[in-house]
């Protein structure tokens, strides 16, 4: 249900800029990511403190709460700025509600399985964002872009909610056995270690930015680039939901994957397949070559995705693993952010296929910087 929660958007929302807002340029399109992406990377850094503090459930149920009103802005909005205010809530409600399915699963099922653990949350997340964005691509073609396709965020949202109340139980417990005797360690100095002072964790950081800046791009220019080279409304849809859907079906596999054989060469391989997936997004013109380059930038970061979040749960003490999360996280989720303002700026620079091609650079890049720091390490998975 918290994947859901994105998916609503990712078919119809970049396309509801132009047609009915207006929003001619890519840098406006983008700024509805942008708000998204500030305000999740910020709650990520929060909802991991506040997890180790007050528990995982409370920090889940307030997530769910600050999801109500998304779909209702969204149908009522008279404005693009109510557009960006409702993405901004849905940052919040992302930050704190994804953080803490993630938590509480690493805390249930103890050190061997982190990648396991990750993999099934990401593929129930990103699996259900593909079906959500299908399903709203299809709503929009009958009955057009509002606000039918939005009335399914509605149910989301009230069952996300209920499901949380009634049957989520406090995971906390299970996290402290394996952090008996381990020091605590403030949120300023796991923010220092996750960003700067340990090179391992750092790396993992840049390549989580890398990842959804990718992700932002895919979520907000995508579609409007697709309708350039004439794409239907329906093959949009295909398009926007095949992505995530790769990425979440495969994660049941890449995720237990990274248990097995470590993590660094899933992060390294996955990160270049992504990059030469975007490369071939901007070369494309017709459905069939899109339609695969899609699949390949699931599988891309299927690889990258779970086994990032199992490398820093790796490198972290169970007494702070959930604020070293919260940090990565919000590293990772700044990758929205500067992918919605820095790659939009380059696209009024030099169109929207430059902007593409130059996020596959940086792609390749950080999966370089990955093998520099993490190539030869024993102790991931």
């Amino acid at each position: 249900f918290v994947g859901a929660m994105v998916g609503l958007e990712r078919t119809v929302l970049p396309l509801l800029a132009r047609e009915e807002f207006g929003v001619a340029s890519s840098a406006a399109v983008l700024s509805f990511v942008a708000s998204f992406g500030l305000v999740k990377a910020t709650t990520n850094l929060a909802a991991g403190h506040l997890a180790d503090r007050f528990g995982r459930r409370l920090v889940l149920v307030l997530g769910w709460i600050a999801g109500l009103p998304v779909p209702f802005l969204i149908i009522w909005a008279p404005s693009w700025g109510w557009i960006v205010a409702a993405n901004a809530l849905l940052g919040v409600n992302q930050g704190l509600a994804w953080s803490m399915t993630v938590v509480m699963k690493i805390d249930l099922v103890g050190p061997e399985r982190r990648g396991l653990a990750a993999g099934l949350n990401e593929f129930a997340g990103y699996t259900a964002a593909a079906v959500m964005a299908y399903a709203t691509g299809e709503i929009a073609v009958r009955a057009g872009l509002r606000p039918e396709p939005f009335y399914l965020g509605i149910a989301v949202a009230a069952i996300g909610l209920a499901l949380s109340v009634l049957f989520v139980r406090e995971t906390r417990p299970a996290g402290t056995r394996e952090s008996e005797g381990e020091p605590r360690a403030g949120l300023a100095d796991v923010f220092g270690r996750v960003t700067w002072r340990d090179s391992r964790l750092q790396a993992c950081s840049q390549a989580g930015l890398v990842n959804n800046l990718n992700d932002g791009v895919a979520w907000a220019l995508f579609p409007v680039y697709f309708a350039s080279v004439g794409m239907s409304l329906r093959e949009i849809g295909i398009l926007a939901a095949v992505y995530p859907g790769v990425w979440g079906i495969a994660q049941l596999g890449t995720g237990p994957l990274g248990d097995r054989v470590g993590r660094p060469g899933l992060v390294v391989s996955g990160l270049l397949l992504q990059a030469v997936a975007i490369a071939a997004v901007a070369s494309a013109s017709s459905f069939r070559p899109l339609l695969a380059a899609a699949v390949v930038l699931g599988l891309g970061t299927a690889l990258v995705y779970p086994t990032l979040l199992a490398a820093v749960s790796d490198l972290s003490e169970a007494s702070w693993r959930a604020s070293a999360l919260g940090v990565y996280r919000f590293w990772r989720d700044a990758g929205y952010a500067v992918g919605a303002l820095g790659i939009g700026a380059f696209a009024a620079l030099v169109g929207d296929a430059g902007a593409i091609r130059a996020a596959a650079v940086l792609t390749a890049a950080s999966g370089l910087i990955v093998w520099a720091r993490l190539g030869s390490s024993r102790a991931l998975g």
